[in-house]
């Protein structure tokens, strides 16, 4: 049987394809579906069904747009009530995809519709299993997401379902199944995912902590412990997937609107819009559009966007390299960021060329960093995640995680000058970015971050920091 996984790594996310007998189904789609039509087409194949595991949370799904471009059939889970048409599947039903078998089989925890879509072949053998966000590869998916949109489901009871759910369901199943789920390392639907993106369900039984033998409360205490707060665009996406959206084609006519500077900084000062800066740190740093926000495209930039900007119904204006402008307003609507209402025609050059105001913002190196901190000890202050800290430190350095920041401005001094970094130099950008639209402007960061303080004879520890912020 081949199953076609589709990675997409910015927000380590998985779909997959299977395809027998001029018929093919998709599981878990992006919101940009031509592809999936284009890979149909390539079979000569019917998209027959559009297979939802359950409302995700980290990106909007391709679903409507796949149903309404191709026909496709959607399925969910038991106990799903989407605002549209889609077949709610019963335990252990059947669907036909050619030659080939789907069986749903509810695996409530993550969140209470989700399901684990087994594989059946032609020859009637089980070949793996489309787990969703309940099995990861090295991991299980969090149960503390479904309360922020339903309260009574607390991350406990969801606990124990999942518990339940991987013990009854998943693991009486044969150690030879391929294990294909939704998400990779990098995504914040688990807390320890391996880089690895499928593997035998056997290997899994022998090696994920949350398949090893243990009581129900041995499990919840171990799911739970070391959770940090979901991004805040998730309940929003979860809504999105549960009562519809616009397609993105409507996005993409409305978005891809190209504006002059004097254009451009008229929509900015009359719609209050946030101008959103996609070039890489480096060039950011040597000019950008003041109160702009930068978030470059070539990182993890959908999850970046999803954790600094809190209302996915903020209008954006975009200034990107030339002919990156498409991709800047698909990869935001992956996330439901739908409202982008043009881009700055020729990127910052033309800005820069029309003689507007600009600003700059200062990097050093790890080599002046060095110098200095044996000169002046001077602040500084570190914005990778606290585990990242935890691991190694410059020692005496703050850690202020860059998704907590604006929780924690106080911790940034305007009375004296202070150091950023993170660990290569890409969030602490995003961290100076956001610095100056408030007001900040006695700091520099450090060009190649930890990873080129690695290289110097700066002191580092390994042990925690009594300065970190909890």
């Amino acid at each position: 049987m081949k199953v076609e996984q589709i990675y997409t790594g910015c927000i380590a996310h998985a779909a997959y394809y299977i395809e027998s007998n001029g018929e093919a189904a998709v599981f878990d789609p992006l919101r940009e579906v031509q592809p999936y039509i284009d890979r149909a087409q390539i079979d000569n194949a019917e998209i027959k069904y559009v297979f939802e595991t359950h409302f995700h949370a980290d990106f909007v799904s391709g679903h409507l747009d796949l149903r309404k471009k191709a026909g496709s059939e959607i399925v969910f889970g038991p106990g799903a009530k989407p605002a549209y048409e889609a077949t709610i599947a019963k335990d252990n039903e059947v669907f036909k995809v050619g030659n080939y078998k789907v069986k749903a089989i509810h695996t409530p925890g993550h969140t209470m519709e989700s399901t684990t879509y087994l594989l059946i072949d032609e020859n009637g053998k089980e070949h793996g299993i489309i787990t969703g966000d309940t099995l990861f590869i090295g991991d299980v998916g969090r149960p503390d997401l479904a309360q922020h949109v339903v309260s009574e489901l607390t991350e406990d009871k969801l606990a124990g379902h999942l518990y339940d759910s991987l013990r009854t369901k998943i693991m009486p199943l044969s150690d030879d199944l391929i294990v294909y789920p939704n998400h990779g390392a990098g995504s914040a639907c688990g807390k320890m995912m391996s880089d690895q993106t499928t593997d035998t369900l056997g290997n899994q039984k022998r090696t994920n902590y949350a398949l090893q033998e243990m009581t129900k409360e041995e499990f919840k205490n171990v799911l739970l412990n070391g959770l940090t707060a979901p991004p805040g665009y998730f309940p929003q996406n979860v809504l999105m997937n549960i009562q519809g959206y616009e397609s993105l084609d409507t996005i993409m006519d409305r978005a891809t609107k190209s504006l002059s500077p004097d254009e451009f900084e008229i929509i900015a000062n009359e719609t209050g819009a946030l101008m959103l800066d996609t070039r890489d740190a480096e060039d950011f740093a040597k000019g950008f559009i003041p109160n702009s926000i930068n978030i470059g495209l070539d990182g993890n930039f959908a999850q970046w966007v999803g954790e600094m900007i809190p209302d996915v119904q903020q209008e954006i204006l975009l200034i990107t390299y030339a002919g990156k402008e498409e991709e800047a307003i698909t990869r935001l609507s992956r996330v439901g960021y739908d409202q982008t209402v043009g881009y700055l025609k020729g990127g910052f050059s033309s800005w820069k060329n029309s003689g507007k105001d600009f600003e700059t913002t200062m990097r050093i190196s790890a080599e002046t960093l060095e110098e200095r901190y044996n000169e002046e000890k001077p602040l500084i202050i570190d914005v990778r995640k606290k585990s990242e800290y935890d691991s190694e430190h410059i020692i005496d350095a703050l850690n202020v995680p860059l998704n907590e920041i604006n929780q924690h401005l106080s911790q940034f001094p305007k009375d004296k000058p202070f150091i950023l970094h993170c660990a290569g130099g890409y969030r602490s950008m995003i961290a100076s970015s956001i610095l100056k639209q408030r007001g900040w402007y006695n700091f520099v960061d450090v060009k190649g971050g930890f990873d080129a303080v690695s290289e110097t004879e700066i002191p580092r520890s390994e042990y925690v920091c009594p300065t970190t912020l909890l």
